[in-house]
């Protein structure tokens, strides 16, 4: 049988592209989400998590939850940065921190997302992150996380879908990062879990692409009342 050497074109600069986008999922990158677990602490210490399908189930919620808060928010800077509208990023940013019930979970938006933009503008050209960091610098804007990482995002070219993923990715994986350290389940079993949670993420996409930044919202009783749990816990490895 002949073989095919016909090679594969390659459009320039889409293997850039491809690198720096796992490079930003990365889970190793150094914007404090070590810090964090999402609520994963008070659900172990409460048992709502207890093994690997009560934790892949949390996973799920959790993800689920940021697709309809934080994820809107996320695509809404997206499309903002790129079309250079740095109204809209601002406008991303306030909706998403209004809505954000609870001092340690906007504690974790604001930390992170500046993290996010010092680390971006040492290690590339972001001219929209300039601005929106000096602004978070003055008290301007909150800096959210997911709206610094939407505005990098777009600025290296990835479209909405692309960056979506990527802002996905880093909730999934924040939280089993966590549970490493929190219960007794080894790298097989979270990734297992990493695996199957991303078989959502489509869904979850269709489910919030086309809403306004006025429909953000979430139903999540049992994590609110965990993340409640949390601020006043007597013994605790994460901030949140």
């Amino acid at each position: 049988m002949a073989q095919d050497n016909t090679k594969i074109p390659v459009t320039p600069g889409r293997m850039v592209r491809l690198a720096r986008l796992l490079q930003f999922s990365d889970s190793t990158l150094p914007v404090g989400s070590f810090a964090f677990s999402n609520g994963l602490e008070s659900a172990i210490q409460m048992e709502v998590v207890t093994d690997g399908k009560s934790l892949q189930e949390f996973v799920e919620m959790a993800v689920r939850q940021a697709a309809r808060m934080d994820g809107i928010a996320f695509l809404h800077a997206h499309r903002a940065a790129a079309a250079g509208d740095h109204d809209g990023i601002l406008a991303a940013d306030h909706g998403l921190w209004c809505r954000r019930v609870g001092e340690e979970q906007q504690q974790m938006l604001a930390r992170m997302g500046r993290k996010f933009a010092e680390l971006s503008l040492r290690i590339g050209d972001f001219p929209q992150l300039i601005d929106w960091l000096a602004q978070i610098k003055s008290g301007q804007t909150p800096g959210c996380f997911p709206v610094g990482q939407a505005v990098a995002l777009a600025q290296l070219g990835a479209d909405e879908a692309e960056a979506f993923v990527v802002h996905q990715y880093a909730i999934a994986a924040m939280i089993l990062s966590a549970a490493l350290r929190l219960m007794r389940i080894d790298h097989l079993e979270t990734q297992r879990i990493l695996f199957t949670v991303q078989e959502r993420i489509e869904q979850d996409y269709e489910a919030v692409r086309d809403l306004s930044l006025d429909e953000m919202s979430v139903f999540a009783p049992v994590f609110d009342v965990l993340v409640a749990h949390h601020t006043t816990a007597h013994v605790r490895l994460f901030m949140n």
